[in-house]
Order: C-alpha cells, then sequence, then structure tokens
C-alpha cells in the first residue's frame, strides 16, 4: 500500500483525483499532516466523511512510534523509533543558540564502515523510504510541542545513521515534501545533508534540491584518511577534491568540512598544514568536532587545549573555524554515537 508520507503534494492531489476527489482536497489533507501534525483522519474535519473513511483502505498512515526517550543533562533528546516492520533508527532533538534541530537518519545502519563512527558497527540493513524519513520529522516536532505548545523545529541535519547520498533519491524526496510551503515550509538554509564524500551521490547533486553541504573529511593525508574512512581507499582525497569542484553551490554559500579531532591521530601541525592546503578559505567553512568517545572505540578525544589550538591554527590561515559543541554525549546522541541494532528489544 501507498505510504501518505511519501507523496509530494501533486502526487497525492493524482491519487485522489483517481478516485473521483477534488484536487483541493489532497491540499486539505496535506496541510492536516503537515501543519496540524493530525495523522488521524477522524480529525480531518473540512474533509468530507466518506473520504476520511475510506483513504485507509488505499493509503498507508502510519507514522514511527517513539519506543524510547532520552534526555540530555544539556536538553538534547534522542529518540529511539519504530517503523511497521520493526526496524528501528536514532533521531535526535538538539536545542541550540534559540534553535531546535533534528538530527534525521537515512539508512537503518550503514554501509561505510567508518572506523569512529557506532553506526558503522551494526553494517546496512537497508534504506529509510521517503515516508520513513519525512516521518521521523514530524513525530519529533510533535513530542516538541506535547512539551512546548510553542516549539518549532528549526533545523534538519541529515547527519543521523546512514549515508544520506547513499540513500540519494528517498532523501530527495523527502527534502522536497518538507520544504513544500503547503506543509511544513522547511527553508533550503535550514536543511543540511552530510555526506562522508561517496563520490556517486555527489555527482547528482546538480540534480538536488540547494540545501547545504556539509562533507565529512576528517583528515586531509591519505594515510590519515585510509585509516579513518574505508571510503576514503577507492578514490583518495585527489578524486575527493575534484567532486567537491562540480559541487553547484549558490552565491554566498560555503561547504561545511567537519572534521573530527582524535588525539594522536590528526590534530598534529603537519595535519593543519595539509588541511590548508586541501581548502579553499573562501569557499570552506571548518566545524571541528572533538571526538566522542563511544564503547566500540579504541580512539581518545583530544584535550581542550589541543583543540583551540587547532582552531586557533587555521584561523590564523583565513579559515572560518568553529568547534562543535558535544551535545548529548552522556547519552550517546552526539555525532557518531547513535546505533539503533539490539537497542528496541532493551527499551
Amino acid at each position: 500500500m501507498t505510504a501518505l508520507l511519501g507523496l509530494t503534494l501533486s502526487e497525492l492531489k493524482d491519487v485522489l483525483a483517481q478516485r473521483g476527489y477534488s484536487p483541493y482536497v489532497g491540499t486539505q489533507i496535506f496541510q492536516w499532516v503537515y501543519k496540524h501534525l493530525a495523522f488521524d483522519p477522524a480529525a480531518w474535519t473540512n474533509v468530507r466523511q466518506q473520504l476520511r473513511e475510506e483513504i485507509p483502505t488505499f493509503l498507508d498512515l502510519s507514522v514511527p512510534a517513539i519506543i524510547r526517550e532520552q534526555v540530555s543533562q544539556d536538553g538534547t533528546r534522542k529518540f529511539l523509533l519504530q517503523f511497521a516492520g520493526g526496524d528501528t533508527v536514532e533521531s535526535v532533538l538538539i536545542p541550540r543558540n534559540g534553535r531546535l534541530a533534528v538530527c534525521l537518519s537515512s539508512q537503518v545502519g550503514c554501509a561505510f564502515g567508518c572506523r569512529f563512527c557506532h553506526t558503522a558497527t551494526q553494517g546496512l540493513k537497508r534504506n529509510l523510504t521517503v515516508a520513513e524519513i519525512v516521518g521521523q520529522f514530524l513525530i519529533v516536532q510533535k513530542r516538541v510541542l506535547e512539551l512546548d505548545a510553542s516549539g518549532v523545529l528549526t533545523n534538519i541535519v541529515f547527519m543521523g545513521q546512514g549515508e544520506p547520498l547513499h540513500n540519494f533519491a528517498e532523501v530527495k524526496k523527502a527534502i522536497l515534501i518538507l520544504m513544500d510551503n503547503h506543509g511544513v515550509g522547511m527553508g533550503q538554509r535550514r536543511i543540511t545533508v552530510s555526506t562522508c564524500g561517496f563520490l556517486e551521490g555527489m555527482k547528482k547533486l546538480e540534480d538536488f534540491p540547494p540545501v547545504n553541504i556539509a562533507i565529512s573529511l576528517h583528515a586531509a593525508r591519505d594515510e590519515i584518511r585510509d585509516q579513518l574512512m574505508p571510503v576514503n581507499h577507492a578514490q583518495g582525497l585527489k578524486g575527493l577534491a575534484e567532486a567537491i569542484k562540480a559541487i553547484p553551490l549558490k552565491a554566498h554559500r560555503r561547504i561545511t568540512y567537519e572534521y573530527l579531532l582524535i588525539r594522536d591521530l590528526n590534530d598534529t601541525a603537519a595535519d593543519v598544514a595539509a588541511l590548508a592546503k586541501f581548502l579553499d578559505p573562501q569557499k570552506a567553512k571548518v566545524n571541528l568536532i572533538p571526538f566522542n568517545e563511544h564503547p566500540a572505540s579504541h580512539f581518545a578525544r583530544p584535550t581542550p587545549q589541543q583543540v583551540a589550538w587547532f582552531q586557533e591554527e587555521l584561523m590564523k590561515r583565513n579559515f572560518v573555524c568553529t568547534i562543535r559543541p558535544s551535545m548529548g554525549a552522556d547519552i550517546l546522541a552526539a555525532c557518531g554515537q547513535l546505533k539503533s541494532a539490539e537497542l528496541a528489544q532493551k527499551k
């Protein structure tokens, strides 16, 4: 059965038209779901009763279920969400600087095996569908409103479980649905898609909504990046650099480069020099992420002094460089710490 959350407004109108309903009814339903978070047709008071009763027979109206919620001491919330088939992913709500960002997953697990990432230890089970990606956003937004009637998700980051560009078509369509002004209306500048440097997906970015792009770089020397990221073995930094040049950037936009700082591995003067050589300070923003330790990794977090030194050295070279706070680290909700395998039965 076709999932309601997997349909664009145009597609929803077409489905309804095939059953003799007015296109305007599609707009009404779209608004009930995306603006009012009403997933039960019984609540759609301006929709004909006949359609409210009929729609569950031809559209799947299911949304993910929150089966566990953890709250960090810094206010970050991590949700273990379960889909109709039983698979689970983790999504994270991140409050910071007056914003409410939601970190969405794009796959159940991940195929790319980055050595520092907790998700990588569960492997890849499958891609998420459009409906499952969109459903994550909606169910977290609904929970936010339960906590605060004025709470609105302001940003979306595809930095959860999985490689978003490995699930290109589904992520693209989910973003288009969430950007639709008849529903959520999320602005393109408020959406960020992060990639480990998956070249096949990066080459298709011309056919993608003009959202922010973040690249998980983590090393600008092949011998180090090879240790951290198996994806680098096939293409190397040279191949990544060529793919980056082809990314269509809108005016005044920069690519964000996520750089995970790991003690005694990629935090040296040689790494600063390599990074400065690899990146263009006019087109790059470097986001330093002190490694978030987790049970499956032997890597260690650098000292605050070393992190500050690394940032200062890049800023001396005219780079825009920020340090990402480790939000939610105490509940394994920070960057690189998500893993949903086998959690459902432990809730």
